[in-house]
């Protein structure tokens, strides 16, 4: 098992974790921070802020009440719905790919696809905002003409590695698919 450092689209910090469990069947794991109690902090403090201020002009207590609970469901929203923990991509020659995302809640999102559907995994580029960005994508074969592409499923949306970290999970994913 190897784990490297890299960095994501933002230049925030991630890491790649390789598990080759046999010669057809490797594991990548990208990992990103966790969810940051400075950060919740802050948010926490302006909302409940900007209560008070309203509180403090109008004399509500509903504008309290309000505050609390909308920053008490916007972080149950945030931790189980967006904050992905590590997005896990395992492929077996002889079967598929497995894809998985772990949010921060603990919830569990996974899909798998037959290896007889897949066409190829390529890394796509895609202008995002004012620049290029580059992900991995897998792509099904279409049911009615199998030559060509039926649909594109990108990998690692969440964490969004740079071209760096993408070549070395595409190089380990083509040797897979060479000898399957």
């Amino acid at each position: 098992m190897t784990d490297e450092k890299f960095t994501d689209i933002n230049g925030k910090a991630i890491s790649l974790s390789c598990q080759n469990h046999s010669p057809l069947c490797r594991e990548f794991t990208v990992s990103s921070a966790k969810v940051s109690l400075r950060k919740i902090m802050v948010y926490t403090s302006v909302v409940w802020l900007c209560a008070y201020t309203l509180f403090y002009f109008t004399e509500n207590t509903a504008v309290l009440s309000s505050g609390i609970i909308i920053t008490l469901v916007g972080m149950m929203v945030h931790i189980h719905f967006i904050k992905v923990d590590h997005e896990t991509l395992l492929i077996i020659g002889s079967l598929g790919v497995q894809m998985s995302s772990s949010y921060a809640s603990g919830r569990e999102s996974t899909t798998f696809i037959e290896i007889n559907k897949i066409k190829d995994i390529v890394i796509n580029e895609a202008i995002y905002m004012h620049s290029i960005i580059y992900y991995l994508s897998i792509l099904i074969k279409d049911p009615n003409e199998p030559e060509s592409v039926g649909s594109v499923v990108p990998l690692f949306q969440s964490s969004k590695p740079r071209l760096n970290c993408l070549v070395k999970v595409y190089k380990s994913c083509q040797e897979i698919l060479a000898q399957s």
